[in-house]
């Protein structure tokens, strides 16, 4: 089999690739590195593709890279110090509060 043959992979392995690929295009990917990293992160989740024959093919696998979203965000913020995210938070409120004048709904 050819490198890059998608013949063993399922229907709903390919329409998970085309969901992530999208929305990899929607924040500004271009559509072949959309493509490169849709299917890498099936493979991530699945193992590789998912049809019968070769072997442990077909089994559950949890869909580890579903579940990173947000976990790793929030890191820069935890590395500073209190006062320092205390005084961005007041200026946050500043600033929301000033905007709030001139956008009244």
């Amino acid at each position: 089999m050819p490198r890059g043959d998608k013949s063993k992979y399922t229907d709903k392995q390919e329409r998970k690739a085309d969901h992530i690929a999208e929305g990899y295009e929607k924040r500004g990917v271009s559509d072949k590195e959309a493509e490169r990293r849709a299917w890498a992160t099936v493979n991530k989740d699945d193992g590789g593709g998912k049809k019968e024959g070769g072997s442990g093919r077909g089994e559950h696998t949890g869909n580890p890279a579903a579940h990173k979203g947000g976990r790793i965000g929030g890191e820069a913020s935890a590395s500073r110090s209190s006062a320092s995210r205390s005084e961005s938070a007041k200026k946050a409120a500043a600033n929301r509060k000033r905007n709030a004048e001139h956008h009244t709904h």
